[in-house]
């Protein structure tokens, strides 16, 4: 039997299926694990544009941001404008317990939130991604990087496993600040982090340019979308993207969280570790407007090495 159920007037259904191949979980407990980290999850999805990452049997996973025209009336929305398919897509607001289990039954198994809540853009995020056959200590001693260079910035960050073989460092910043201020800064912090150790470390923006080094992601902002915190992740063992203490980060590897070992967690220490909003140095900003902005240098760099190709 699929042990099919009603929660909050959300009709679950094949719950006992896997759900998907490696995952060593089923439906059922995927449910389980968002309904248990609800408290946790929606204050970070809460007001915010969401996308989420399905996987159904027999399919490759897929993104869906336009909500399907069978969503129930109920799930809270918001329309925006996207330019690269020139069209307006229907956005989930993910704002309660309802919300959420109806997503699941969905086999919604990744939650990302814009960056955006409302009006406001709430952090500064560097993505702290390892090389191919690289591991994610690798990407713990890049964080360390990122740290050092908050730390002579005056700034401070909480960092999180992204689930899969990076980490995160996420900045709150005070109201107000321009979005270009804050993608300055975000580029100025990953080239200090770089120059600390560049042999580990680069912000090479083409693939082919990295060395096998650690790629420090500083295009996180605007209208990008990073995984949610307490979100689980489409990777063998259904690991979640977690907190983790910075004198800790050194300790865990990914597969320590995942939707069956922190289910049952007290607490939220994503609030507990975040620090409070700050406000931007105005020589870390300005240090950012000099540095190009990596999709635009590549894409120009693209076309130079394309031309000298054919030439």
């Amino acid at each position: 039997m699929s042990g099919d159920e009603t929660r909050d007037g959300v009709s679950l259904t094949n719950l006992d299926g896997p759900l998907f191949d490696g995952s060593e979980a089923t439906k059922r407990d995927l449910l389980d694990y968002l309904d248990a980290a609800s408290s946790r999850l929606l204050p970070v999805l809460a007001d915010r544009p969401l996308s989420v990452i399905r996987v159904r049997p027999g399919q490759p996973p897929f993104m869906q941001k336009n909500l399907p025209k069978y969503t129930p009336a109920w799930v809270e929305r918001v329309r925006h404008w996207a330019e690269t398919s020139h069209r307006e897509v229907s956005y989930a607001l993910c704002n309660d317990r309802r919300t959420l289990l109806w997503f699941g039954n969905q086999r919604a198994v990744e939650y990302h939130p814009a960056l955006f809540q409302g009006d406001r853009l709430t952090h500064l995020i560097l993505d702290l991604d390892p090389p191919e056959g690289g591991g994610f200590s690798l990407a713990v001693r890049a964080a360390h990087l990122v740290r050092r260079a908050l730390d002579e910035a005056g700034l401070a960050g909480a960092v999180k496993t992204s689930g899969a073989k990076g980490v995160h460092v996420f900045v709150p910043i005070t109201p107000g600040i321009p979005v270009d201020d804050v993608a300055a800064a975000t580029r100025a912090l990953a080239a200090r982090a770089e120059r600390f150790d560049p042999e580990l470390a680069t912000t090479a923006f083409i693939r082919e340019d990295r060395g096998g080094r650690v790629f420090l992601d500083s295009t996180r902002a605007g209208g990008a979308t990073v995984v949610a915190a307490y979100s689980p992740r489409i990777r063998p063992g259904s690991p979640v993207s977690f907190p983790v203490a910075w004198d800790e980060l050194d300790r865990v590897k990914p597969l320590d969280f995942t939707v069956h070992t922190v289910r049952d967690l007290a607490g939220d220490p994503w609030q507990e570790l975040m620090p409070a909003p700050q406000d931007l140095p105005a020589d870390l900003v300005a240090e950012g407007h000099t540095i190009p902005v990596a999709r635009v240098q590549a894409m120009h760099e693209g076309k130079r090495r394309k031309r000298a190709r054919g030439e």
